[in-house]
């Protein structure tokens, strides 16, 4: 009989009792199990090391390769070179400010959402996470077109574009406010996740006490969050010196420039003959970025720690007749910073040129026709379709073994490869770029196959950018399982394979194809690392719409960038109606309340 065919009951008796019952096969010689474990464990540590570890080893044995005196040199060079010093003062600066905005914008949301009793909370959360969802080029895209001369905004009584002004967005106040609003999520999810730790018990003996909802919430609520709050902002500062998007359309323009962008100018400007000195800005960036991540793992942890003894959810505090007043507010917010910058893309994907209004009678569909018949535009839909199909499928049949052998079978071996998969997500893309342009420079060894300038080391890349992302959802699946059905089915000679096929996989499979969702859509949107990964003929949809903006074409990059909007919302959609349908544990997408 098959292991399928088998009831749980059975191999929990099998279990209990020390032995196989009669349904069950004969016991397997002792070890095979193990072997099978250890093959598959092999399998994962290959896929990790080749696709994350590696490219950021060759990265980082670059910058010492050259030697002490020609890396000193190199060094030299860099800070005598003001326009570099300058890059890395504003990475600094616009990244903190940004990290400001963000812990405002989101910790202030995630209070209002979480502590009150508003209503529509479910909608007022995915608002709140809209710009995650987002791509970074498409975000400041879309920010432009709302305060730019062809907004609609322009249109009402009163108000009239200042004729010959620059975008008040470009230069640092742009960036600043569009890297804070688009990592802003990520201190709303923190500290959302902190308020449903808080206990409630003490909260009740303050208002037992006589504490009022203001004071209950700077006395109380907010010390016990401000780990939660400092993890949030860590995350949101990483995210924000690593971003590439925003920084590309509105510094470039704005004469104010980042390590992402100057990385990305000298080595489009100057090619092969500069690797050694973005190297080494590249590992500096990454530096920064490992400082932002400890302090968001401290955070973590003393939060955990301050919160670990939470007891019953925390009810909401009731608004009154205040409540329509806070709702007025927040929707208010949210409809700025979500949904008006989108209108505004629409708005000028069926404008007829820059700066003529939209109108019934001048609306126009022209544009989504001129970029679907465009070769280039076409070929980076494929493209794009294929690589995020490719990164979301490979990712979640890694991910699943992989968190199964960490959290299950507790192998140490799987719980580092776990951090190891961590690195290309959490450091900037850029970074990710450059290590794997150096990696695949040459022709591979033996192989003689070059995978620069080729479809494929996109590919490569994607691999070890997005595994993080599907491995989250798979741990949440894996969890679920009961540790007695799979010691029974090991007790019955069961192999490591056949357990992750028979007992595993049910679980895990619907976490971990909501998993593969995220990798589909973080990769469809892709632009940090294709900016400087990506050839003739290998085109991407973030590289494609960068390029028409840049190239003045507004209203075409506008067409593609609500295309990609749209069937990100629609695979978001049907990951939510997935999750609900499987009952999956909350908390595997984002926006799930």
């Amino acid at each position: 009989m098959s292991l399928k065919a088998t009831s749980p009951s059975t191999l929990e008796e099998g279990a209990r009792r020390g032995t196989a019952p009669d349904a069950v096969p004969r016991l397997r010689p002792a070890g095979a199990g193990d072997r099978q474990e250890g093959s598959l464990l092999l399998l994962v540590a290959a896929f990790v090391l080749l696709f994350c570890l590696l490219p950021l080893l060759r990265l980082f044995a670059e910058v010492f390769a050259a030697g002490p005196a020609e890396g000193l040199e190199i060094a030299r060079a860099l800070f005598e070179n003001r326009f570099a010093r300058q890059a890395v003062v504003n990475t600094l600066e616009a990244g903190l400010l940004a990290t400001l905005v963000s812990i405002l914008l989101g910790g202030g949301l995630a209070l209002a959402i979480g502590l009150t009793d508003l209503r529509a909370k479910a909608l007022l959360t995915f608002l709140a996470l809209l710009p995650l969802l987002i791509p970074a080029q498409i975000a400041a895209l879309a920010w432009l077109e709302l305060v730019g001369p062809s907004s609609f905004l322009w249109q009402l009584p009163g108000l009239d574009y200042p004729a010959g002004s620059r975008n008040p967005l470009y230069g640092r106040e742009g960036i600043v406010l569009l890297m804070g609003v688009e990592h802003a999520p990520m201190v709303f999810l923190t500290v959302r996740a902190g308020l449903r730790a808080l206990p409630d018990e003490l909260i009740e003996a303050a208002r037992a006490a006589g504490a009022r909802p203001l004071r209950l919430t700077f006395g109380i609520v907010l010390p016990l969050l401000r780990p939660a709050l400092l993890a949030g902002g860590a995350l949101a500062f990483v995210s924000a010196i690593g971003n590439f998007g925003v920084p590309a359309l509105l510094g470039i323009p704005g004469r104010y420039t980042m390590l992402t962008t100057f990385i990305y100018q000298r080595l489009n400007g100057f090619g092969p003959s500069v690797l050694g000195e973005v190297a080494l800005l590249a590992a500096l960036l990454a530096a920064i970025a490992a400082v932002g991540l400890a302090v968001q793992a401290a955070a973590a942890r003393r939060g955990k720690l301050s919160l670990e003894r939470g007891g019953r959810a925390l009810q909401p505090f009731a608004l009154g007749r205040r409540r329509w007043r806070v709702e007025a507010t927040v929707w208010g917010l949210l409809i700025l910073i979500g949904v008006l910058p989108l209108l505004a893309l629409l708005n000028s994907s069926v404008a007829q040129a820059l700066g003529v209004p939209v109108t019934p009678d001048t609306a126009t569909l022209r544009h989504f026709g001129d970029v679907l018949a465009n070769q280039i535009t076409a070929r980076a839909f494929v493209n794009s379709t294929l690589l995020a199909g490719l990164a979301a499928v490979s990712c979640v049949l890694v991910s699943v073994p992989l968190a199964y052998l960490a959290v299950v079978r507790n192998r140490s071996l799987a719980r580092l490869l776990t951090l190891i998969s961590d690195a290309p997500y959490a450091l900037p893309g850029i970074v990710l770029s450059i290590a794997c342009i150096l990696l695949y420079l040459r022709p591979l060894p033996l192989l003689e196959v070059g995978l620069y300038g080729s479809f494929w080391i996109l590919a490569v890349a994607y691999l070890g950018r997005f595994l993080a992302l599907a491995l989250r959802p798979a741990i949440s699946g894996v969890e679920q399982l009961d540790p007695r059905l799979e010691e029974a089915a090991q007790i019955a000679g069961a192999g490591g394979w056949r357990r992750l096929r028979d007992i595993v996989l049910p679980l895990a499979a619907p976490p971990a194809a909501a998993g593969g969702m995220l990798v589909f859509m973080a990769a469809f949107n892709e632009l940090t690392v294709s900016a400087l990964l990506w050839s003739a003929g290998n085109e991407t949809l973030g590289v494609v719409i960068f390029a028409l903006y840049d190239e003045g074409n507004s209203n075409a990059a506008a067409a593609v960038s609500v295309l990609t909007v749209i069937v990100t919302l629609a695979i978001a959609a049907a990951a939510t109606l997935f999750a609900r349908w499987t009952e999956m544990p909350r908390g595997v997408l984002p926006w799930q309340t």
